[in-house]
């Protein structure tokens, strides 16, 4: 028989081969035209240099950020700058009162002297009439000396006065002047923490007494010393001084930097600017470094010193 070839049919679905893997070709960089850009003319140059599109792209986002602060108002301009200003720690932990009264004040100016006080006039939130303080920063330390302020604050000095107590008649013109006359007793009050006087003036032959008591006096700045000219011969000519405004200024111990009350704030302005003045120029043009004013309850005010001589 002969062979029967047989013709194998098959239906089933062929299996689908196997998909390459198409790997998309890598985008050529585009190099834009710098001139097709249109930016602020201070990033010409950046444009110039720039090698790829991405470049060109933080280029277009930096000049429309520029644009647009630019095209702010004043006003929105001076609101981003405060938010820049973060207020410190220790002004956070200020009353209300204070953190209120500092947003009248440039902390980055320095002001002329009479705009000055009549700001600190202005930010003082003291409910009694505060004093008017300077604080003067110092080239060098140990600083000391006497001030004779041309208008005193109006406040008459409680002024206890040790001297020979054979004389009446200079009693009486001490009593007369507002000066209490001291004694054994006071010497006792004193060293029971009874103190009840602004200034302590004396004889000479009363400091042997006196440094009984000196633990209670120093540490207020009371002790007598003749740098002040609290110690004297002339009792009378140093109530009178100290009485028309003669005070002591000097440097902190540990930082050369000066503090003395110069007037109420109720003071005119007038009067305080001479006070001011008269202060500066005692200590010296060239001694200061830093001036600044403030109330007994309000923010520093920056002072410029050419304009306090």
């Amino acid at each position: 028989m002969g062979k029967t070839k047989i013709t194998v049919i098959d239906d089933s679905t062929p299996a689908e081969k196997p998909k390459k893997k198409v790997v998309p070709k890598q985008k050529e960089r585009v190099k834009l035209d710098a001139d097709s850009v249109v930016v602020p003319s201070d990033n010409e140059e950046s444009l110039a240099n720039a090698s790829n599109s991405d470049d060109l792209n933080k280029l277009r986002d930096a000049s429309s950020t520029n644009a647009q602060n630019q095209n702010d108002k004043p006003e929105e301009q001076v609101k981003k700058a405060d938010k820049k200003q973060k207020p410190s720690k220790k002004t956070k932990l200020r009353s209300k009162k204070y953190r209120e009264a500092l947003e009248k004040v440039d902390r980055n100016k320095n002001y002329p002297l009479e705009e000055a006080i009549n700001l600190a006039k202005e930010t003082s939130y003291s409910k009694y009439d505060g004093s008017l303080e300077a604080h003067i920063n110092t080239t060098v330390k140990n600083l000391r000396g006497l001030v004779s302020l041309p208008f005193a604050s109006g406040k008459k000095l409680a002024i206890l006065a040790f001297g020979p107590s054979t004389n009446p008649a200079q009693t009486q013109e001490l009593e007369e002047l507002g000066a209490a006359i001291g004694n054994e007793d006071s010497i006792d009050a004193i060293s029971e923490g009874k103190i009840n006087f602004d200034v302590l003036v004396t004889t000479p032959e009363w400091m042997p007494k006196l440094a009984r008591v000196a633990k209670f006096l120093g540490p207020r700045g009371l002790m007598p010393n003749p740098k002040n000219g609290t110690i004297t011969s002339d009792l009378k000519k140093a109530v009178t001084e100290l009485q028309s405004g003669k005070t002591e200024y000097k440097t902190e111990k540990l930082a050369p930097v000066i503090h003395l009350g110069l007037g109420k704030v109720s003071q005119p302005v007038p009067e305080l600017s001479s006070n001011v003045k008269t202060l500066l120029n005692v200590v010296g043009k060239t001694k200061i470094k830093k001036v600044t004013l403030s109330p007994t309850l309000g923010p520093g005010i920056k002072v410029d010193p050419l304009t306090a001589f």
